[in-house]
């Protein structure tokens, strides 16, 4: 539902959902009451480095840290499954608050869906 929201009737993209979502571990944040706040998602094709994706907040919960919160719990599961590196595409607008938590961008940037996004790593 946080994904649906966000990325497709708040952002515009068509493609969210795919085969990844059947075996990443994901995280939801909950606030009071049950209610769904923030998302992420985690998976791996090696073992080592780990791919942290589709971080969404609420609109009414932006600004609170949550999304930060998705992010270094996915990161602890990641290191928990012997994970030594995590990578994530960021819309390039969504950069700053990438690199806050230690990431750092490479390669060059390229289209998703029209909108610009960067790769980006980090050493856990």
């Amino acid at each position: 539902m946080i994904r649906e929201t966000v990325f497709m009737e708040e952002q515009g993209f068509e493609n969210e959902f795919d085969s990844v979502d059947e075996y990443a571990f994901h995280a939801v944040l909950f606030l009071e009451d049950n209610i769904p706040a923030a998302c992420g998602r985690l998976f791996s094709n090696d073992g080592k480095c780990f791919i942290i994706g589709r971080i969404a907040v609420m609109k009414p919960f932006r600004g609170k840290g949550f999304g930060e919160n998705i992010v270094m719990a996915l990161e602890s599961k990641a290191r928990e499954l012997g994970g030594i590196e995590t990578e994530l595409s960021a819309q390039v607008r969504a950069m700053g608050f990438y690199q806050k938590l230690g990431y750092s961008p490479f390669g060059e940037e390229y289209l998703d869906e029209y909108c610009p996004h960067i790769s980006m790593k980090k050493k856990l």
